[in-house]
């Protein structure tokens, strides 16, 4: 049977800043325990903004431009009560539901599951099962641990039968299904996978390639120290481009993959290298490039 130490069993179990309910925990009360019954509680409370074309949901163009801004589950959970005042068991019409992306789904699954008692934690990586041309999409999932079978990775996003149909189980995504950032990285690394098969295969403007790659290894890092960032706070040693890649950030990205790479991360070896390393450590001020407000300086709480 496997077995957490004992030192990343509490950091998992307890609350960041991020993922801290705040005023708002009065709502978790008499929750289920259930990973799955909580990731369809969160499926059913939020609407990732790409959903509203592919559902056919209208989306009102303020909750698509600032939802997803919301970079606290207090402050998520805010806006989920003021809309609809009801238990979070009630499933909210589309309406009514937060406007989010990967990671909003995955922050509030993992914040249930810390109240709960549950190590979880987020991690970034890459979904294959957005696509049928092999292309792996940015993603965000939660990671949580199981007595009886470690580390498991589950994605409250697709717990939607009604719209999500999958060959597997959304609570044990199998992990050729999602690679985290530091196995893709590897695997560019060893030549078994092209770069540009991972990031945003977006129409107009794609963000493929390694340094793409390395960007979600330092959010994924980050993560692992229970810093939980939005996907495009930028900050530390990196690249904007595949042209920017040099050999030192190659080395650095490599170490910083070693570490993250697979299911049972060093705990250790993740909090000496994002503690010690300037490169990689999350610094009070980020850059954030949001998509739909453009870039500005952002100091976290």
């Amino acid at each position: 049977m496997p077995r957490l130490a004992p030192e990343a069993a509490a950091y998992y179990s307890t609350q960041s800043t991020t993922s801290d309910p705040g005023a708002y925990v009065r709502l978790y009360d008499d929750l289920p325990r259930d990973p799955g019954e909580l990731a369809r509680i969160v499926r059913d409370l939020m609407l990732h903004r790409v959903e509203g074309g592919q559902f056919g949901v209208p989306i009102a163009e303020d909750r698509m431009r600032d939802d997803a801004e919301t970079r606290y589950v207090d402050d998520i959970l805010g806006l989920i009560a003021a809309r609809d005042g009801r238990a979070l068991t009630c499933r909210r019409e589309w309406s009514d539901r937060f406007v989010g992306i990967c990671r909003d789904f995955t922050l509030l699954h993992v914040s249930l599951l810390r109240h709960a008692g549950i190590p979880a934690r987020l991690r970034s990586g890459f979904a294959d099962y957005f696509s049928t041309e092999g292309f792996h999409w940015d993603h965000v999932v939660t990671e949580y641990w199981d007595d009886a079978r470690g580390w498991l990775l589950a994605d409250p996003q697709i717990a939607d039968p009604e719209h999500y149909t999958m060959d597997f189980d959304p609570m044990d995504v199998p992990r050729d299904r999602f690679l985290v950032a530091g196995s893709a990285w590897q695997k560019i690394r060893a030549g078994q996978a092209h770069a540009d098969s991972f990031g945003l295969a977006l129409d107009e403007n794609p963000m493929v390639g390694s340094w793409f790659v390395a960007g979600d290894i330092r959010l994924d890092l980050a993560a692992l120290n229970k810093v939980e960032t939005l996907l495009w706070d930028i900050w530390g040693t990196g690249a904007s481009s595949e042209d920017e890649m040099t050999d030192g950030i190659r080395a650095l990205y490599d170490e910083a993959a070693a570490v993250t790479a697979g299911p049972e991360p060093d705990f250790a070896a993740v909090r000496d290298l994002f503690t010690t390393n300037d490169g990689l450590r999350t610094p009070r001020t980020v850059l954030s490039l949001a998509p739909l407000r453009g870039p500005s300086r952002v100091t976290l709480r």
